[in-house]
């Protein structure tokens, strides 16, 4: 019999909520051993529903069970750092949502405490489990269709978070876009340069704390290539996800996925389902299959698909970004560190 990895999981808020229903439910690689929030009452919740029967309102009680092997840490992004060095202290494997922090000296700091523990680290980018996005990018690295010359990725969400969130998002492009600055790494590889271009079109309330609900990325590849990210914070008709890669003998794309795939034709023309109306809904497989994936990878002691260093890079990626908007100018990847 298939030996079982004890979990836990810190958080259980939005996503940890979907990632404790999952593991409970769909992930039967994993025994979900105990819950964890600051507000019990959220966690206990939880647990009720599922059976669970161990919540706890510290963290550190989970971390100094011997018998829990992996945390799943889902908590606020402000707590996501100091979280991962308790963690990899007490030697526990760990899944961290994205991203990892908004420091980057807390990221380094936290990289440092997994690496010298010994411990796995897997991020959050749930996109890279997402089998359309997976095909594109087996399609150019098999040669087929030749040299990537031109990516480009549509990601632009169905209706604006509330204010309250986008005041501490750390804006467009390390909230919305940071998946997106992950899936140009995992597409065409390491980024040299990035021009962005942003703007308020659609709510005049982000101009009070300085940020854009509308943007677009211009990357230069260190393979020679050229992308873009075109990011909005609403699209009317539902939630846009679209990426191409152009190739010297070819291209690779992945469409909308609809709700349906029926399509009606009458005198007014053709109409078909809208896109799924937001992320839980259109990316709910690649929310179980990256922890089942990271359950296989503890078990089985194998190096985690995405990894610290991705975690990281992204948020480079994201003040690259942002610093180009504020000066105007492309900016080396290299500027950042």
């Amino acid at each position: 019999m298939t030996r079982k990895i004890k979990i836990a999981v810190i958080g259980t808020g939005r996503m940890g909520s979907v990632h404790t229903r999952n593991i409970a439910t769909l992930i039967p690689q994993a025994e979900l051993v105990a819950v964890c929030d600051i507000r019990l009452e959220v966690a206990q919740a939880v647990a009720d529903e599922l059976g669970i029967q161990r919540v706890v309102q510290d963290y550190h009680e989970l971390l100094n069970d011997p018998e829990i092997e992996a945390v799943l840490i889902a908590t606020s992004t402000p707590t996501h750092a100091f979280i991962i060095k308790d963690a990899a202290l007490a030697g526990k494997q760990i899944f961290c949502e994205k991203p990892l922090a908004m420091d980057l000296s807390e990221i380094d700091e936290a990289l440092e405490a997994v690496e010298k523990a010994g411990v796995k680290l897997q991020v959050g980018f749930n996109r890279r489990f997402d089998k359309s996005y997976k095909e594109v990018r087996d399609i150019v690295a098999s040669g087929e269709i030749g040299r990537p010359c031109i990516l480009h990725i549509v990601n632009r969400d169905p209706d604006f978070p509330s204010m309250d969130f986008l005041r501490v998002s750390g804006g467009m492009f390390l909230d919305l876009g940071i998946h997106d600055l992950d899936m140009v790494r995992y597409q065409m590889g390491d980024v040299e340069e990035v021009y962005a271009h942003g703007a308020v079109l659609l709510n005049d309330e982000l101009k009070e704390f300085g940020d854009i609900d509308t943007g677009l990325i211009l990357l230069k590849f260190a393979n020679g290539a050229m992308g873009t990210i075109d990011n909005s914070r609403k699209s009317v008709y539902g939630y846009d996800q679209r990426l191409e890669v152009f190739c010297s003998n070819g291209t690779a794309m992945m469409e909308n996925e609809k709700e349906t795939t029926a399509v009606k034709g009458s005198t007014s023309g053709f109409t078909s389902a809208k896109p799924p109306y937001f992320f839980m809904q259109r990316y709910a497989p690649c929310y179980v299959e990256e922890v089942r994936q990271f359950i296989e990878c503890v078990r089985d002691d194998k190096p985690t698909p995405t990894t610290g260093t991705d975690g990281r890079a992204a948020v480079v990626l994201g003040y690259a970004a942002i610093k180009s908007l504020r000066e105007n100018r492309p900016v080396k990847v290299s500027e950042i560190g």
